[in-house]
């Protein structure tokens, strides 16, 4: 978005970070424009995991920024604040309530949407008090229904000059409260953009695949939203048709490269699938998560065969298989850590084959920085006024997108764009008259 096109309601002035502190953080800090320096954010789920790790993230990337932690749980949220410092503050909010969200929104500038789970929801309550209030909005849903259902709100918020992304998380899934924030679809764009412009060549064939180990760390959240997955059909495209599979099922073995190595994944219906078919126009897409231990994913399989798709739609049921298995998985996590690897494969017309990689050994502090990254991105005048998917130029524009990834890659263990498969895969493979690496 153009800078003139943002309205901002924040007058400036706000103290600097002090240098000691500066001295002791080895994060990159970011020097946004004078208008946004001081902007408040509003980061809903603030004392989550999602979301009190935005707000750190954010604290760190940009000090002059006050940070407004948006939560029910009062104690919580003080502990939040004193986490974060003097530029923050807590404010009790009700998402589901209009009045209550509007007077939170009423003196912010960026509204951070990280209080999933986003399945079966049928009102973008946020999204809409985001648009009467002129309030810059940035989500991290990874459901398909929600994501598709925010973009209806377009012509709005063009009308209203409020620039909105959706799906902004680390991917649609993730944590699963949605860790959308790396944002895998802004890679595949990279990806694309690389191929079309280098090679002169169409994109045939592309696929997601997301690995985190356990619940990634967040608990009773990726539990939600994984049940609430298993209920619904898989949406894939085939040469440019849409086809509908059955969810947990499709499994393939995938080398996510050094640190993480080979991992099952099986397809989820993800709204990364749709937005890329649409936006990058590429004919198959697919996209496929994994979990680890080993029998987790056989766990969710048994579920999608033994439990009717009703009843893994229905919130209130889900909330009470996620309350008995709670305690077995905090239990597991200790154990299995909480390391996260997301793969893009690119395959196209001329038969070439290209990847983009990322990993990082805990989800906590990626999927804030990753989060984090985008609401950076809104404030620098990235975004144009709308409501977009990340992979849209109107979204994060193209010249955006290399730093928004340096940014959201911070601390990564593995990060790598447009690069041969068997550059980061574990096993050697052959590239050709017997030379193997």
């Amino acid at each position: 978005m153009a800078p003139s096109l943002f309205h901002f309601k924040t007058a400036a002035a706000v103290a600097v970070a002090s240098a000691k502190a500066a001295e002791n953080d080895n994060v990159s800090r970011v020097q946004l424009p004078d208008k946004t320096r001081n902007s408040r954010v509003l980061v809903l789920g603030g004392t989550g995991r999602v979301g009190g790790s935005t707000a750190t993230a954010l604290s760190k990337l940009c000090p002059d920024l006050r940070i407004v932690v948006g939560g029910r749980n009062r104690e919580k949220g003080a502990a939040m604040v004193a986490t974060l410092g003097k530029n923050s503050e807590f404010a009790e909010v009700n998402i589901n309530n209009k009045d209550s969200l509007e007077a939170a929104l009423s003196d912010v500038d960026l509204v951070v949407h990280a209080a999933g789970p986003f399945q079966q929801s049928q009102k973008c309550t946020v999204l809409e008090a985001a648009i009467e209030t002129q309030t810059a909005y940035l989500d991290v849903c990874d459901d398909t229904n929600y994501a598709f259902c925010a973009k209806s709100f377009k012509d709005r918020a063009v009308d209203a000059n409020i620039p909105a992304i959706t799906t902004g998380g680390i991917y649609p899934g993730v944590s699963n409260e949605n860790i959308d924030g790396f944002d895998m679809t802004v890679m595949a764009a990279e990806l694309v953009h690389a191929v079309r412009s280098e090679s002169k060549t169409e994109p045939e064939r592309l696929r997601f695949s997301y690995y985190t180990a356990g619940s990634g760390g967040a608990g009773p959240t990726i539990l939600a939203t994984s049940f609430l997955l298993l209920g619904e059909e898989v949406v894939a495209y085939n040469k440019g048709q849409k086809i509908k599979l059955k969810p947990f099922t499709g499994m393939l073995n995938v080398d996510f490269g050094k640190g993480i190595g080979k991992r099952d994944v099986y397809l989820l219906n993800l709204p990364e699938v749709r937005s890329a078919h649409e936006v990058l126009e590429v004919p198959t897409v697919s996209a496929r998560f994994g979990t680890a231990p080993f029998f987790w994913n056989w766990g969710m399989e048994a579920m999608t065969n033994l439990l009717p798709a009703e009843f893994l739609r229905d919130r209130s049921k889900v909330q009470q298989l996620v309350e008995w298995f709670d305690p077995l998985v905090r239990a597991v996590d200790g154990i299995a850590g909480e390391r996260v690897s997301m793969r893009v494969d690119l395959e196209c017309t001329n038969g070439r084959s290209t990847l983009a990689l990322f990993s990082h050994r805990r989800l906590s502090v990626a999927v804030g920085n990753a989060t984090a990254a985008f609401a950076v991105a809104i404030l620098e005048g990235s975004t144009q006024p709308g409501v977009w998917f990340p992979e849209e130029p109107e979204g994060i524009a193209v010249e955006a997108r290399e730093e928004l990834l340096k940014r959201a890659a911070e601390g990564a263990i593995a990060f790598v764009m447009n690069k041969p498969p068997w550059m980061v895969e574990t096993d050697p493979k052959e590239l050709g008259l017997g030379i193997y690496v």
